[in-house]
């Protein structure tokens, strides 16, 4: 018998909503103690994009912050397919191609899949 969700990314599959929640409040715990405080989600992008762009964590320029988050949501929507790493410039900037649009969706949907992305990749990663 075939399964209808074999096509779906893992982030497309259903994941019971109080599963989800306990999965991100084991993570937010984890970085509680890790941090001292309990970072929100555009933390969690540019803790990301510094930990990829792997040059220690340095001072920021506000226009490179904006870079890192997008270089960690490149990388985390990359876990379900939508994006490809291209190549690493000469100052050790990783940069992405899209491969398939990101699904259309709210801004409730879109935290969802952010926040679901984030869990995989601190599941994969050692960090």
């Amino acid at each position: 018998m075939s399964n209808d969700l074999n096509h779906l990314a893992p982030a497309e599959l259903p994941e019971a909503e109080a599963d989800f929640e306990a999965r991100w409040e084991i993570l937010m715990a984890e970085m509680q103690t890790r941090f001292g405080k309990c970072p929100d989600l555009n933390a969690l992008l540019l803790l990301i994009g510094v930990q990829e762009l792997g040059q220690g964590v340095a001072v920021f320029t506000k226009e490179q912050k904006q870079d890192l988050m997008h270089i960690a949501t490149c990388r985390l929507f990359g876990l379900s397919g939508h994006y490809e790493l291209t190549r690493v410039d000469e100052d050790g900037w990783p940069h992405y191609k899209l491969l398939r649009p990101v699904p259309f969706a709210n801004l409730k949907e879109q935290e969802r899949m952010l926040k679901w992305h984030v869990l995989e990749y601190f599941a994969l990663e050692e960090f």
